[in-house]
Parts: C-alpha cells; structure tokens; sequence
C-alpha cells in the first residue's frame, strides 16, 4: 500500500459477509505495483441503501459489491451501464464527483476465463444458482451463443432467472448433468468452510466436460477435485475474480491493471490458507 495522506484516494469492497474477501489484498498490491495513490478496505454491511449514501457523503471513489447486494443497490445509484442494467446486476460503482455509476465487471470476467478453456458458441451450459453472479454470467453466455439452462435448489428464484435470460429451467431433482458441454457452479456450495458440499455429484461428471466454479476460497474445490478425477477440464474461480477485479481497477484509475501480480497474490494467499 502506499503512504496514505490527504491525497489518497479510498476504495472498498461491501458486501456481508467480507471477512473472506481477497479484494483488499490484489487491489492494494495493484495500487503499490501501479504506483496509485489508493487504500482499499473491506465493510461489512447489512444496509446497502445508507451505505451508498456514505460512498457519496465521504467521497470514497469506487466500490465492489457483493453478496448480497448486486441487485438492491442498483436503486441507489444516479447511472446504471447498459450492461450492468440488461443483466440486472451491479457489482462495481465509480464515484465521479458524487455521481455514482454503476458496472458489472463480473460478466465479462467469466466468459473471459471461460473462452481462455472451451468455445461457448452452441455449447450446452448448465448454470447452479440464480444469483447476481448467475446473472451475470447467463447474460454473456447469451451474448456468446450458448444454450444456456439454469437450475436451483429454490424453484420459483430459478423460474425467474431462466425468464430474464429467455432460457429453459430445469429443477434439480429432473436435471441430467451429463447431458451438458459445459457445467458452472455459481452457489456458495464449497466455499471455505464448507468445503465437502459440492452442488454435482461426482458419478454425474464425464471426461468430455468443462467444469467452471466461482468459488475461489478453495483454490480446488469438491466440484474442481471431482471434476479432475473425472478428467473434466476445469475453470477455478480465481480466473473469474481475478479478470472481473482488474476491469474495476482499471475503470477505477485508468490504468492497466497488473493481472499477474493480482493473480499471482491470490493464489499465493490461498496456497498459505
């Protein structure tokens, strides 16, 4: 981090709960490789409608948001990108002299990371969850010519999610995984500390797969470990949170973001978790 003074301009990621959050960590080292004069904190926060208002009263100049504020606080900024408002997610705000903006970085974070392993065109992608992530990510699988369904555990939040993205719905007690090219989890099922769950169990996966989580806390989840056993081809969540964080630092500060800084940190604090 650099020296703070008056000068420095303040960032933060809000979200509940953010105890886990890596952003602090690659976007402090972003500012220090990149020589920006920028901190960047963590809030815990259950009221995102006075929390915005306090970016806005503090002249704090960028946010992340996450779980489990993508959504509601689109009702709080003053401009919404197209993108951010076709998905119906906003996970990144610029402050520009009180105006805030709203972005959504996470969908092409995910397509990025998932093209760098498989084509999308025509594929058949199942999605676990119905969540902004989800959201986010149907959205540039539709952009990408996928043949996208969505499936979750809560019936009628699915329903809804496959209706916004004009796609099919599948319950999970009648989906086939092994029919799908392409399977991403977008649930928290995996995540530290419950890193036994897994939303597919393992006698559903099959070789010819490609298996994307965004979970990245652990670096190989149940999903990702069976996924290898199966000899799936395999998407970590890094990829995606790592791509999406540099596209916020970089509409943050104008500046390019250092990936394989950020990267590099990352997996080198998950390897000491």
């Amino acid at each position: 981090m650099t020296n703070i003074d008056s000068n420095t301009s303040l960032f933060c990621v809000i979200g509940n709960p953010v105890a886990h959050s890596l952003s602090p960590l690659i976007h402090n080292l972003a500012f220090k490789v990149t020589k920006f004069n920028g901190a960047y904190v963590a809030f815990k926060v259950e009221d995102i409608k006075t929390s915005i208002e306090g970016i806005r009263a503090l002249g704090i100049k960028g946010a992340s948001i996450t779980i489990p504020h993508k959504l509601e606080v689109m009702n709080s900024l003053d401009y919404i990108d197209k993108t951010a408002e076709d998905i119906g997610a906003v996970n990144t705000i610029i402050n520009e002299n009180g105006v805030l903006k709203g972005l959504n970085t996470d969908c092409d974070g995910a397509i990025k990371a998932l093209k760098i392993k498989t084509e999308i065109k025509d594929k058949k992608i199942l999605i676990f969850g119905s969540g902004g992530s989800a959201r986010a990510i149907g959205y540039g699988i539709n952009k990408s010519s996928g043949d996208l369904t969505i499936t979750n555990r809560t019936t009628q939040k699915g329903v809804d999610l496959a209706n916004f993205l004009s796609c099919e719905f599948t319950g999970l007690d009648k989906i086939n995984v092994s029919d799908f090219d392409i399977l991403i989890n977008t649930t928290s099922l995996g995540m530290h500390p419950n890193v036994d769950s897994s939303p597919i169990d393992l006698n559903s996966l099959h070789s010819k797969q490609v298996v994307m989580d965004i979970v990245y806390n652990p670096l190989k989840t149940k999903l990702l470990k069976d996924a290898e056993k199966k000899g799936c081809i395999t998407v970590n969540g890094i990829e995606m949170f790592v791509n999406q964080a540099v596209l916020q630092f970089e509409a943050w500060t104008g500046l390019k973001g250092p990936y394989i800084e950020m990267k590099n940190a990352v997996l080198e604090e998950l390897t000491k978790r």
